[in-house]
């Protein structure tokens, strides 16, 4: 599985940081934290938020085991007291979330951390790590399968992946962007994807001529057989084997599935293929192509009148070509004081860049007629908008520029409650569900805003509360 095994995926000043807060004795207080992002991916218009359930496995499961003690110990950095606190710590807070597969946006709480201060520091590494990678591939992958048109993309990256543990978390995180099926059979096994795959040249090579390692193939699998047709002579050699091989299938009452090109022209290649298959006769026999694609190379294959009906995208899909990480960070909300109360903490060192919002919050998603997507809306948690007469919206930067939303079918809670006392109280859905919910997303999502070059802005606004206190707390900074 991709879920972190050790509490020890974390960076080290996490520890130290635990270690301190335990000798200030401010350890057990409780923290709320926030974790978001704070521009889109591969200048996108939205974002695929994934990796929920990987995240709350984790937390559930948070046990130091006596190697991980041991390792610590010898780091000569940890006092033997706090070494057997940890011994015994599991991780008792609250997790509100945004739903899996949902349409995220910049500056916007998604998940939600709350509870003893030493639990969620300790957390926060494994949580990043986990977040922002899936929900990066996952991005990239609706971004493909946009393109692509439909359920016609196979995730085909474990041999480019970063590492074993990348390809099965973007193997995960593909199909819930929009990939129909994997070639990695680990992702397969794991987490129930649709497995796919043709055969490699050496197949071909294997064999002393090219006809005779497609008729052997064909005997293999007559029901599932593509040929590779690019080893020798993609249209003078592979394509009119590949067509002999289909029409003794044919003979045979069997069927030729489909042909694969793996290098060179595949607009020309596949407009090709494809009069060479019809005028055989051959009309159901598919044509998938590889060879480096992304988004871009696909919308331009399209463009040019190309004849595909599959696409294996593998290095561009699972490296995510265009955007090595999604800057997805976690920071702390508001803390309780000695009194009970809550503290709201914000931070503003570096001006916008990397400003925070203060406080306990919720997110509601504005939607308009037949679900269509309005705009998100931040405010402080225990206030609900009153849609009916409109609802002012403020920039989170600019104290001049504010929005009315009006025409509100409805505002919907985005933020739930997911993990409970450190235990998981939400349905987690299957991948099948969480990627159906993508799909129905970026249906809601206006055309515009899905657009690969350009796309417009989808708003995400302050509510009047959080805008008050936010700048109330900014104008004591002296900013």
């Amino acid at each position: 599985m991709t879920v972190p095994s050790s509490p020890l995926v974390t960076d080290l000043y996490q520890l130290t940081m635990i270690q301190g807060y335990w000798l200030a004795g401010i350890h057990r207080r409780e923290a709320c934290f926030d974790y978001f992002f704070r521009h889109q991916p591969f200048g996108s218009g939205y974002t695929v938020f994934a990796g929920l359930e990987d995240t709350l496995r984790f937390l559930e499961g948070l046990r130091f085991a006596g190697p991980e003690l041991d390792y610590l110990r010898s780091l000569d950095l940890f006092r033997p007291e706090l070494i057997e606190h940890l011994r015994a710590l599991r991780f008792t807070g609250q997790v509100h979330a945004v739903p899996e597969g949902s349409l995220i946006f910049p500056i916007e709480p998604v998940l939600r951390v709350q509870g003893p201060l030493e639990e969620c520091q300790l957390v926060e590494s494994a949580l990043l790590n986990t977040l922002n990678f899936q929900s990066l591939i996952a991005t990239k992958a609706a971004r493909v399968c946009q393109e692509a048109g439909g359920d016609n993309v196979m995730e085909f990256g474990l041999r480019r992946a970063q590492g074993v543990d990348g390809a099965l978390s973007a193997a995960r995180a593909a199909y819930i962007g929009g990939c129909a099926a994997t070639s990695n059979v680990q992702a397969g096994q794991t987490y129930g994807i649709p497995v796919s795959g043709t055969h490699a040249h050496s197949w071909v090579l294997a064999f002393p001529s090219e006809l005779e390692a497609f008729r052997q193939f064909a005997r293999a699998y007559p029901t599932k057989c593509i040929l590779l047709v690019d080893t020798y002579d993609t249209l003078r050699s592979g394509v009119p084997n590949a067509i002999r091989v289909g029409l003794e299938m044919k003979a045979r009452g069997e069927r030729l599935a489909g042909i694969r090109l793996d290098s060179g022209d595949l607009a020309y290649l596949s407009a090709e293929a494809r009069r060479m298959l019809d005028e055989a006769g051959l009309t159901d026999t598919l044509i998938c192509c590889s060879s480096d694609l992304d988004e871009f190379i696909i919308r331009d294959l399209n463009a040019q009148g190309a004849r595909i009906d599959l696409y294996g995208v593998g290095t561009n899909l699972v490296t995510a070509r265009g955007e090595p990480a999604l800057p997805g960070v976690y920071k702390i909300a508001a803390l309780r004081g000695e009194g009970d109360e809550w503290q709201m903490k914000l931070k503003w060192s570096e001006g916008l860049k990397k400003s925070t919002l203060p406080g306990i919050k919720q997110v509601w998603r504005l939607r308009g007629p037949e679900g269509s997507m309005l705009a998100d809306w931040i405010e402080m948690d225990g206030i609900t908008p009153d849609v009916e007469q409109g609802l002012w919206g403020f920039h989170p930067s600019d104290d001049h520029a504010k929005t009315l939303y009006a025409g509100i079918d409805r505002a919907e809670p985005l933020l739930v409650p997911v993990l409970r006392d450190g235990t998981v109280c939400a349905d987690l859905p299957p991948l099948g569900r969480i990627r159906d919910r993508v799909r129905g997303e970026l249906e809601g999502l206006h055309p515009t805003m899905r657009r690969l070059l350009n796309p417009h802005v989808y708003k995400v606004s302050l509510g009047p509360e959080l805008k008050a206190i936010t700048t109330r707390m900014l104008d004591q900074t002296g900013r």
